[in-house]
């Protein structure tokens, strides 16, 4: 049995040292003096963890970082998430509310108490950020600079701590991609697939998910963000399987294909495609070039081989810290024509080149890449040939 003192040990639970949170709250105020801001308010779960390390699936409840730019951190937390909160993190000032406690007034006095003037800012485009509490805030504490990308802008590169995380991350999906690869076939349902998939993967290690498996099967694969539904896979149907698995917050992903009984030509092509494509894409994916030079060649491999109609989106992601509902990074960076924003080793990305006949099928295949200093290095180890099953 823990002890009671074990159990209220500050940091017993924390990812990382008490070093490393404090060099990035370092790191986050070094910009906010670059941007005249006195005090930001952060409310979305991923900065929150990047700076403090708190986490919880509970954070539908209100919470909030107020950090200024000198003086102490005060964490804002429903009660209920308080030893949560004392045992992920570092950070002595929490101010924890009962559920009969308005937060944002709590908040709002907090901030009264810096003094007249401040110059306060807030991550207005966060996911968790309802119009209500920015409307309510903005009438109390008068003008709101916009504070989004400030903390995500200092996650775009990985220290090697988290690239160890993202490798960890990638032997889940390893064996959770593994585990629904060999679970497909003929009249096996699409929830078998997914729960072979999440079985393994969280055998093997895996936290809770930031978003779920996208699993599909038959003409269900040529809806985009398809989820499974217990329909049973027949000969002569494609299964659509992609997955994340979560190692300490961070998230890697895969996608993979697989074919029941010989896929038609137009399919192979398709799939010969998103080979090459997602070949032009990590080629290009190294220090120097920027977002969109990676998003570019694989764009140009689809649109010679007459698919651009079957691609309409982005070429990859950053991925790390996850919370529901995404696995990806959408808030620090993408690999898409004209984002300019120069690679650096450390960037991470999930790179998914797929193609589809709209309503008929998907084909894709993608990969876990992190950017090195000459190049990339893929994390993940699967094999990236579509699976034909029974041909």
């Amino acid at each position: 049995m823990t002890d009671s003192s074990q159990l209220s040990r500050r940091g017993r639970e924390a990812v990382f040292s008490r070093d490393v949170f404090e060099s990035r709250i370092e790191a986050a105020r070094a910009l906010m003096a670059e941007r005249a801001i006195d005090d930001l308010i952060v409310t979305g779960p991923e900065n929150i963890f990047y700076l403090t390390g708190q986490q919880t699936p509970g954070y539908y409840t209100f919470q909030a970082l107020l950090l200024p730019v000198d003086g102490e951190p005060r964490f804002i937390v429903r009660g209920l998430e308080e030893m949560n909160f004392r045992a992920n993190t570092f950070l002595e000032g929490i101010e924890a509310y009962d559920d009969g406690t308005d937060p944002l007034a709590l908040l709002v006095d907090l901030v009264g108490r810096g003094g007249a003037n401040r110059r306060i800012a807030i991550d207005k485009r966060g996911w968790f950020l309802p119009i209500a509490t920015y409307d309510l805030l903005r009438d109390k504490l008068g003008e709101l600079k916009d504070g989004a990308g400030l903390v995500e802008t200092l996650r775009a590169v990985k220290s090697a701590d988290e690239i160890a995380c993202l490798e960890r991350a990638a032997g889940y999906v390893d064996a959770g991609m593994a585990a629904g690869m060999a679970a497909v076939r003929a009249g096996a349902s699409e929830n078998d697939l997914v729960a072979a998939m999440m079985e393994a993967a969280i055998r093997a290690g895996s936290e809770y998910l930031g978003m779920e498996p996208l699993v599909s099967s038959g003409e269900r694969t040529g809806v985009p963000h398809g989820t499974w539904r217990r329909r049973k896979l027949a000969a002569g149907e494609p299964a659509f399987l992609e997955m994340a698995a979560s190692h300490n917050r961070y998230h890697a992903v895969a996608m993979r294909s697989a074919w029941l009984g010989t896929p038609p030509d137009r399919a192979r092509r398709m799939m010969d495609t998103c080979q090459e494509a997602l070949d032009a894409a990590l080629a290009a994916l190294k220090p120097g070039n920027t977002c969109a030079d990676a998003h570019n060649a694989a764009q140009r491999v689809i649109d010679r081989d007459g698919f651009t109609d079957n691609y309409r989106k982005r070429t990859g992601y950053s991925v790390g810290i996850s919370f529901a509902p995404d696995w990806g990074e959408f808030q620090v960076a993408s690999l898409y024509a004209n984002v300019d924003r120069v690679l650096e080793p450390g960037m991470v990305f999930h790179i998914p080149p797929a193609l589809r006949d709209y309503g008929v099928f998907t084909v894709g295949v993608s990969e876990t890449v992190v950017v090195t200093a000459d190049g990339h290095r893929v994390l993940g180890r699967t094999p990236r040939d579509m699976q034909i099953v029974g041909a």
